[in-house]
């Protein structure tokens, strides 16, 4: 898939069908995080898979939300910050931040390109998700991504991404400059 196409048609999807994605896939689609920019090339990032349907009930269950139920398998993206905290100290816990982020966007454009769903889940009880995967203290819980195929009620089609205008986002030189420098005049 091109990249392009890949960044515009990812959405989260919230109903997956029964039928279970190769794991395998999953697993080349985690390969692509190894790829993000890591603070001090220092990678604090951790992902475990779950396929196990009682654990993947109890994540459900933590994030209140029971779509998470419906797929197969679960991804949980944490970060352990200790080695980028002792080199940036409190700096680093925003490099900490973006990178999560950054290879969370590879993961997420993956899974797009191999005709896999997700749906980056933020909202959870911590202490819920630590106990249910014995996530130890000091690690932080970036994220849930409940995988599967989409599930499409019959007679409703997915849902559009919104498309924000460039022209509400973008600023030139200074806080909400909306213009880019005129062009230096030519001496003749």
């Amino acid at each position: 898939m091109e990249l392009n196409k890949a960044i515009q048609d990812r959405r989260s999807v919230r109903h997956f069908a029964k039928k279970a994605p190769n794991w395998r896939d999953i697993l080349e689609c985690l390969d692509s995080v190894r790829f993000a920019p890591m603070a001090g090339n220092t990678f604090s990032l951790r992902f475990l898979v779950v396929d196990d349907e009682k654990i993947i009930k109890k994540l459900a269950d933590a994030a209140q939300q029971p779509f998470v139920a419906e797929a197969k398998y679960v991804v949980v993206a944490c970060t352990d910050p200790s080695l980028t905290l002792n080199a940036y100290e409190e700096r680093g816990e925003k490099y900490l931040r973006q990178q999560a982020g950054a290879a969370i966007e590879n993961f997420l454009l993956s899974l797009q390109d191999k005709g896999l769903s997700t749906c980056w889940t933020g909202h959870f009880v911590d202490s819920l998700v630590r106990e249910a995967l014995k996530i130890p203290q000091g690690i932080t819980i970036e994220g849930m991504f409940p995988i599967g195929l989409e599930s499409i009620e019959k007679g409703k089609s997915p849902r559009k991404k919104q498309k924000i205008e460039m022209d509400r986002i973008l600023f030139f030189n200074k806080w909400k400059n909306k213009k880019m420098r005129p062009p230096k005049k030519l001496d003749v």
